[in-house]
């Protein structure tokens, strides 16, 4: 690599930890704001709170905003380069504007990289130890997380397999005792066989449930069976640690472990795991954000305008709530409706990468654009340079509102499916 990759690289380093640390700081003074009374409650000195919170709140939060940290930094460094004139000076000593991109690609899949590797096994750890914390001291002050409030957090129903179901009234995680259990199973519109039980404990020697005054209930045509059991051995394909309900679950889980997850509850015939899909292929998905963002970040500010760094963080920060928007809305209807998980993480990336080859082949850097000009990059008039700025929002406007017309045009994704708890 050449010293010019190195400066570009280190300044797109250098610049993006700083991002990271200037808003981890931020972050943390307003959210240690928020939670003091919790962490006064909680009785925890202030290195316990950094053990048993901040050491996986912090992950958390890099993880959640990593995309638009590496794209102001991208903005921020180049629209310096270009405002003291540094990118002209490159250019006009032979380099291609291709050959100028060469180091941002590099920065962004190095970045793009370490995301990738972070969401799949290292976040999920920082986010168990950020979830804990959260359950057992803050949320259990929240209705809308905490489900004593109005429901019954100890009550699971849950699908054993495409025809069987199985209820429980109330579990003890530590004791492994479930009360006032029943259990299901139906072939079309009706039940075939019904099982009820007083108690369930967990045998920890033969690894399989023991009922407690248990009622089989057969049901065949128009005859009845019923048979009374005072101790029951169930075999089921059910484990204690599943009846747990955890609402920080999919985030909790390494991506081993959370396809292993899912391909279990659709063996099930488990339904409403679209939150989950959407939270598998977006671990992907968003690790090829940063890719996109830094070419798009490098071509915004690559090009020196009366505006200086305003202007270029302006359109930066308009660029990146119209990624966040889109992608917030196609999570919303992943997972409220029936648009595919798959394309419903893909599909902001979709999006801005026609914005960011749109961009590309108009940039007055690149050969493309100067073959208008006989070669030579003359530089469009004040007019023209409106009218293109004004093209490029309507048009990021256009593919947004269209992409969202056709999600909207199904009729089915307003209907949501019956959901069952996920255990």
């Amino acid at each position: 690599m050449r010293k010019l990759d190195w400066y570009i690289l280190k300044k797109l380093l250098v610049t993006f930890v700083f991002c990271l640390l200037i808003f981890t700081v931020v972050a943390v003074a307003v959210d240690s704001s928020e939670k003091a009374d919790d962490f006064v409650k909680a009785k925890l000195s202030t290195m316990g709170v950094i053990k048993n919170y901040y050491i996986g709140f912090v992950p958390w939060i890099w993880s959640l905003l990593f995309p638009l940290f590496v794209f102001i930094a991208v903005i921020f460094f180049t629209s310096k380069m270009a405002t003291r004139s540094e990118i002209i000076a490159i250019l006009a000593s032979g380099t291609s504007f291709n050959r100028f991109l060469r180091p941002y690609l590099v920065g962004g899949i190095l970045l793009g990289g370490l995301l990738w590797v972070g969401s799949r096994w290292w976040i999920p750890k920082a986010v168990a130890i950020r979830s804990n914390f959260q359950s057992k001291y803050i949320d259990k002050n929240d209705p809308s997380k905490n489900l004593s409030y109005g429901g019954c957090y100890s009550c699971f129903y849950l699908k054993l397999d495409t025809n069987t179901y199985i209820g429980i009234r109330d579990y003890d995680t530590s004791s492994k005792n479930a009360r006032t259990v029943f259990m299901e199973k139906v072939k079309g519109n009706k039940i075939i066989y019904n099982l009820r039980a007083e108690s369930m404990k967990w045998d920890t020697a033969s690894r399989k449930w023991i009922m407690s005054n248990a009622a089989e209930r057969y049901v065949d045509s128009m005859k009845e069976r019923i048979t009374y059991h005072p101790n029951l051995t169930l075999n089921i394909s059910l484990k204690p640690e599943e009846l747990r309900k955890d609402y920080y679950l999919k985030d909790k889980l390494t991506t081993p472990e959370l396809v292993a997850f899912i391909k279990r509850e659709e063996a099930r015939g488990t339904e409403g795991l679209s939150a989950l899909k959407v939270e598998n292929y977006r671990r992907t998905a968003t690790p090829a954000a940063v890719l996109l963002l830094t070419m798009i970040g490098a071509v915004i500010a690559s090009r020196k305008t009366r505006g200086g760094s305003g202007m270029h963080l302006a359109m930066g920060i308009i660029i990146a709530s119209l990624f966040i928007l889109s992608d917030r809305f196609s999570t919303v209807f992943a997972t409220k409706g029936n648009f595919p998980p798959l394309l419903a993480a893909w599909l902001p990336n979709i999006v801005f990468a026609g914005i960011a080859y749109w961009m590309y082949r108009r940039t007055p850097n690149n050969p493309r654009f100067r073959q208008g000009f006989g070669g030579q990059a003359k530089p469009p008039s004040l007019k023209l340079r409106r009218a293109s700025q004004l093209s490029f929002f309507n048009f990021v406007i256009t593919a947004e509102g269209f992409c969202l017309i056709l999600i909207s045009l199904r009729k089915e994704i307003f209907i949501p499916k019956p959901v069952l708890w996920v255990s």
